[in-house]
């Protein structure tokens, strides 16, 4: 037990307070604004929300359609989307990996900036993994957009054909609701990512300052906030 204490004084000890202050600020308000933002798409037309409206009317629309070539080709431009980011986090990461290697040259770089915070490599160090995580975090949720995307495609072309809906056979409102779930679930995946790349922005502030970390981490959560809950697209998608 003592061992493991002294492991965890010697973890804490690592970085100085305001930056673990700093740190647990960016990781509890993102945590808590997605699930503020998830929750609260339950009792209003937030952003998500709002498109998962007309996700699930276009699933309907597929119901009265016997030919869906049109509805595949949405279906692969919308995970062409995530795919795009996916590759490009393949490149951010390879960057990061890069600047872990160089470090020290790297860590020099950033000191010569105005009001750059002086510390010392393993603290350096530390940041660039906290931006790998952000990074790593963004990957898995653009890749899994892609396959859920492909989970929406395959159930789009094994709908059944109109005059089959139309005799009762299969329940027309049952079938959009699932397949408009399943679209929406990709979106969902698809916005994580995205909001992971807003976060990102704010870890780069850390390399300055753990102040300008945390002033970082408040603007970006207000900018998510207003676009997914007071933008004017929304407004538009409401109307």
């Amino acid at each position: 037990m003592s061992n493991l204490l002294n492991l965890i004084e010697r973890a804490v000890a690592v970085l100085p307070a305001e930056d673990w202050g700093a740190l647990i600020l960016f990781i509890g308000g993102w945590v808590f604004y997605a699930a503020f933002a998830k929750r609260r798409a339950k009792v209003e037309r937030t952003l998500l929300a709002s498109t998962n409206y007309f996700r699930r009317r276009w699933m309907e629309q597929v119901t009265y359609r016997d030919q869906r070539i049109v509805d595949a080709a949405i279906t692969q431009n919308l995970a062409s989307s995530p795919s795009f980011w996916a590759s490009t986090t393949i490149l951010v990461l390879g960057g990061l990996l890069a600047v872990l290697g160089t470090n020290e040259r790297a860590s020099e770089l950033v000191q010569d900036l105005p009001f750059a915070a002086r510390t010392s490599m393993l603290v350096f160090d530390i940041k660039i993994i906290v931006l790998l995580a952000v990074f790593v975090y963004a990957f898995f949720r653009f890749t899994w957009s892609m396959r859920v995307y492909s989970f929406g495609a395959i159930l789009v072309g094994t709908a059944p054909n109109v005059d089959v809906f139309d005799r009762g056979e299969v329940d027309r409102k049952e079938f959009a609701a699932r397949a408009g779930k399943l679209m929406g679930m990709a979106a969902e995946s698809f916005a994580d990512g995205l909001r992971a790349y807003y976060m990102s922005f704010a870890v780069i502030g850390w390399f300055v300052s753990p102040f300008v970390f945390v002033i970082g981490t408040l603007a970006v959560l207000w900018i998510l906030y207003r676009r997914e809950f007071r933008s004017d697209v929304l407004e538009v998608l409401r109307a």
